[in-house]
């Protein structure tokens, strides 16, 4: 069973590297803390209005240290249309003196370390390796979660599941470019609601357009 799903794996990585191949993470930044916040802001949130918030916040915060010794409520006033905007600007204050106190303004490497810092869970930490450092890194979010169980690699809605799924049949140095890829062909062709099969570069190989 693992041999198969290793298999599909590599044809699903063939097919979106040639429909998609040149992708890059969506949020924009200049800086390893600016990702860092980028993603968190980007929870229930698209990265299309992350990234307008974020120029007027990075202006206003340049800096790890300004952002630990912020009021959250100025934070927060910044990032309002984000949604969740109160929870968001208390994490990213913490996150930020934590980053300030604690590792001296450096973002940490490793996943382990990242999943310490206030609102900061896997599929950002799993973001901020593969993005800042290069490291093997596997970003399970919604349309990951979502295409990979609809195409057959993985099952269940558990971000932790899928993304040790997906550890054991694809390549490390093919993770992050694979989730990538798959975040952009759930916003373009494999909606939630509608999907697109037809003109689905995977139709051939997905669980869902071939069940007999």
């Amino acid at each position: 069973m693992k041999k198969n799903k290793k298999l599909l794996a590599e044809k699903v990585i063939e097919l979106l590297n040639i429909e998609y191949p040149n992708v890059k993470c969506a949020l924009t930044f200049e800086k390893p803390h600016q990702l860092l916040i980028a993603t968190r802001l980007s929870a229930q949130c698209t990265d299309v209005r992350v990234n307008k918030v974020t120029p007027a916040l990075f202006e206003r915060f340049p800096e790890i240290k300004d952002f630990a010794e912020a009021e959250e409520e100025e934070v927060a006033e910044y990032i309002r249309s984000c949604g969740l905007f109160k929870t968001k600007s208390k994490d990213i204050v913490e996150m930020c003196r934590q980053l300030h106190t604690q590792y001296n303004d450096t973002v940490p490497d490793s996943v382990e370390e990242l999943t310490r810092l206030a609102g900061v869970g896997r599929k950002t930490a799993n973001l901020i390796v593969g993005e800042l450092y290069g490291k093997p890194a596997f970003v399970c979010d919604t349309h990951v979660i979502r295409l990979t169980n609809r195409i057959g690699l993985a099952e269940g809605k558990d971000a932790v599941k899928v993304e040790k799924t997906l550890r054991e049949i694809v390549k490390p140095e093919e993770g992050l470019g694979l989730c990538h890829r798959l975040v952009w062909h759930g916003r373009l062709v494999c909606g939630a609601r509608k999907p697109l099969c037809e003109s689905c570069c995977l139709k051939d190989v997905c669980r869902k357009n071939n069940v007999s």
